[in-house]
């Protein structure tokens, strides 16, 4: 059975963001108070300006610790689990309302397209009093994939 080889892509930041604009499964890495990670499983897009969005609540730690420490990253995953991914680290701003409430039509139109009705979406944001975390990509690793090196698979296969 042939090996699964681990490949890695060098992208621009065009080739980035064609890459994570059709993957909404990230997890979100921002710095506790203490100085550890803190890891959140999020859904995320990327805007017309090439800024990665997460929508979220005031209270929560991503939120929080976003505010404190800019400085975040981000593992796009693609839906297959054993498929390409990249980690994105960047500068992040916390939007709540009623700043965020554009900011969370465009969040929305990057995951979900068109609303039936955005006058309703709206004033759930504002009910819910959601947020938006939006970072600005400053360095990426390549777009890579998961395997053996292709020298430990061609021995294995040897």
């Amino acid at each position: 059975m042939p090996r699964s080889i681990a490949t890695t892509r060098t992208v621009d930041l065009a080739g980035l963001l064609d890459f994570v604009r059709d993957r909404h499964s990230f997890v979100l890495v921002t710095t506790r108070g203490d100085g550890r990670p803190q890891v959140s499983p999020v859904s995320g897009g990327v805007d017309d300006r090439g800024r990665l969005v997460i929508s979220t609540y005031p209270g929560r730690a991503k939120a929080v610790n976003a505010e404190r420490d800019p400085a975040v990253s981000v593992c796009v995953l693609s839906d297959d689990f054993g498929g390409a991914w990249v980690q994105v680290d960047g500068d992040a701003e916390v939007l709540h309302m009623p700043e965020a409430e554009d900011a969370l039509v465009d969040y929305y139109r990057c995951i979900a397209g068109e609303h039936p009705d955005w006058d309703e979406y709206r004033a759930a944001m504002r009910v819910q009093g959601k947020s938006l975390i939006r970072i600005t990509p400053t360095r990426w690793g390549p777009v890579a994939t998961g395997g053996f090196p292709a020298d430990v698979a061609a021995r294995l296969d040897g």
